[in-house]
Parts: structure tokens; C-alpha cells; sequence
């Protein structure tokens, strides 16, 4: 398949998923209905529902996934690891404690911004911690000194959430693991307009990285030789990919595979060019996030399933899958 036909299919993909996200729910609406909200027509409740709930909840499916999914291939292509995923430097853990503390000290009331203020406070510390001791020495940034220190980072913060929740009421501790499990249930047209803002132009200046991104993959000395600022492009490659992920977290909480499973898939299909991956990775992430999201709605409907296992269930097999072909086509 061609990346351009590929491309075509990922965006008759999205966009039937953006209708049927707003189509269905736990409170059912005809395409009608749906269509009459969306025009200013229809009644109260089906423009509150559609318009007020179900429009920007499916927007920030498409932000937060294809926003991961970009994320998860710039960080493959700067370790040149297929299984590096965007929470490698300890974002996520960093996002975790500043949610965790909020929630211990009850200031997340609703419509608050305190949740995903701290959030994206918590996870710009992690970024912050993780460049400060790769770039330590004072030498050129090393990429396995990178790694190793979003481990230990995220270790630290895995502790911190711990000794938070076991002195917490058994109510906190309930609300902390829905969220890190991940949710758009909080999802409003502030919170779009926001992550909109972070993700598409952070999307974009990645998007001008993908030529460099290329050099970078098949080696820092080659894209040295061959003319690429290599320890810029890391650093602002790394900072952008950090940032949007960070974003993400602070308004779906933690969400995986996305950036590791997507990526992944859409490298074994149209190569390890990233002029194609890139935006066909923000295609494929933010469809599959937002039919992750419906399935979590309705499956269980009135009740909701948090959108982390159901991304879990879904990447895991289709992980193991593309390795298997990856083995035996290697």
C-alpha cells in the first residue's frame, strides 16, 4: 500500500470515526438529531449532548492520539528503538504525582483547572529532571544517558505516588488510579481549544523536523556527516515530543500503546520515511484513540470504562502481532 492511498483510508477512518463518536453514546441519538444539534436545529437536550459533551470529548480524542502517536515515532526515531512509546522520560510519572496531589488535597472540584494545571506542572518538572542529568557532563547529549535517566526518574515518581496514596482516603486513592488509568470524560471546548494550541503547532515544527529525523535514524555520525545539527535536533526534537505528550496527559491522563502500537504499524506499512510517518501517524493515532474512546462508552453504557484499558486490550495483541511479522520478516 502507498502512502498516499493509506493516507486516504486514515482519513475516511477518522472521519467516520468523529461521526460516530458523536452518534452514539448512553443516551441514543439518531443521525438526524445529531446533524439537526450541529446546525443550531434539533432540541435542547440533543444539542447539550451533542454540541456540550460528545463534540468536544471526540476533538480531543483526535488531539490526545494523534498527538501520542507523533510523539511515539520521534521518540523511535531518536533512540532508534521501535519499542520506545512517548512516557519514556517519566512524563507520565511526573504528570501522576501533580494530579495525585491535587486529588489528596481535594482542590480538583469540578470545571477546575487544578487537575490538569498540575498535571502538565508535573510533567514539565520530569522533562526538566531528565535533560538536567543527561546533559550533566556537559557533553553532547547521549541517548542512552537520556534513557536511563526517564527510568530512574519515573522510578522516583512511581515512589512518590505510592507514599501519597497509602496515606490517602480510600476515596482518593479510587479517584487517583481512574485517572491514571485515563479518561475524556472531562472533556470541554476550554480544554480543546488548550490542547489544540500545545498539539497542532507542536505537530507542525516536528513535521519540519522529519528530514533530520530521517538523518537521525540511521545514525548520529551519518546525519552529522551529512550536514544535520544532530545535538539540536535532538534537543528541540525530544522538547516538542515531551510537550505534546505532556499535554495529553494533563487533560486524558495516562494513556498507552498509542504511541508505541501506532507508530510502530504504520513504520512496517510505508517505511522509516518520516515526510509520510509523521502525519500518517497522527491520522491512524488520533482514529484509533477516538474509537477507543467510543467502545469505553458504550460497551458498559451507562457506565464508563477507562479509556487506558481499553487502548491495553486492543494494543497488546496487535502489538505481539507486528512483532511476530517483524521477527519473521527479519
Amino acid at each position: 500500500m502507498t502512502r498516499w492511498s493509506l493516507g486516504f483510508l486514515l482519513l475516511a477512518a477518522l472521519a467516520f470515526s468523529v461521526v460516530f463518536g458523536v452518534r452514539f453514546g448512553s443516551v441514543p441519538l439518531s443521525f438526524i438529531e445529531v446533524a439537526g444539534a450541529l446546525t443550531g436545529g434539533g432540541t435542547d437536550i440533543a444539542r447539550d449532548i451533542v454540541v456540550g459533551l460528545r463534540l468536544p470529548r471526540t476533538l480531543l480524542g483526535v488531539l490526545v492520539g494523534g498527538g501520542l502517536a507523533m510523539a511515539g515515532a520521534t521518540f523511535q526515531a531518536l533512540l532508534r528503538n521501535p519499542l520506545a512509546e512517548p512516557y519514556i522520560l517519566g512524563v507520565s510519572g511526573g504528570a501522576s504525582v501533580g494530579a495525585v496531589l491535587v486529588l489528596a488535597f481535594g482542590w480538583a472540584s469540578a470545571g477546575s483547572w487544578a487537575l490538569p494545571l498540575a498535571a502538565f506542572i508535573g510533567a514539565l518538572v520530569a522533562i526538566v529532571l531528565v535533560f538536567r542529568v543527561a546533559t550533566a557532563s556537559g557533553r553532547p547529549m547521549d541517548v542512552r544517558v537520556l534513557l536511563l535517566a526517564g527510568v530512574v526518574v519515573a522510578a522516583f515518581f512511581s515512589a512518590c505516588i505510592a507514599l501519597i496514596l497509602s496515606i490517602s482516603s480510600a476515596r482518593t486513592v479510587q479517584s487517583a488510579v481512574l485517572w491514571i488509568m485515563g479518561s475524556l470524560a472531562g472533556a470541554n471546548w476550554r480544554s480543546v481549544v488548550v490542547t489544540a494550541a500545545y498539539t497542532l503547532p507542536a505537530c507542525v515544527a516536528l513535521m519540519a523536523l522529519a528530514r533530520p529525523l530521517n538523518l537521525m535514524a540511521v545514525g548520529e555520525d551519518t546525519a552529522l556527516y551529512l550536514g544535520a545539527d544532530v545535538e539540536r535536533v535532538k534537543r528541540r526534537a525530544l522538547l516538542i515530543a515531551a510537550l505534546i505528550t505532556a499535554s495529553g496527559v494533563a487533560v486524558a491522563g495516562v494513556i498507552g500503546f498509542v504511541g508505541l502500537v501506532v507508530p510502530h504499524g504504520i513504520r512496517m506499512i510505508v517505511g522509516s520515511d518520516h515526510r509520510a510517518l509523521l502525519p500518517l501517524s497522527f491520522l491512524a493515532g488520533a482514529t484509533f484513540l477516538t474509537l477507543a474512546d467510543l467502545v469505553a462508552r458504550v460497551v458498559l453504557a451507562p457506565a464508563e470504562i477507562p479509556i487506558g484499558v481499553i487502548t491495553a486490550f486492543v494494543g497488546v495483541p496487535f502489538f505481539l502481532l507486528l512483532l511476530r511479522r517483524s521477527l519473521y520478516a527479519g
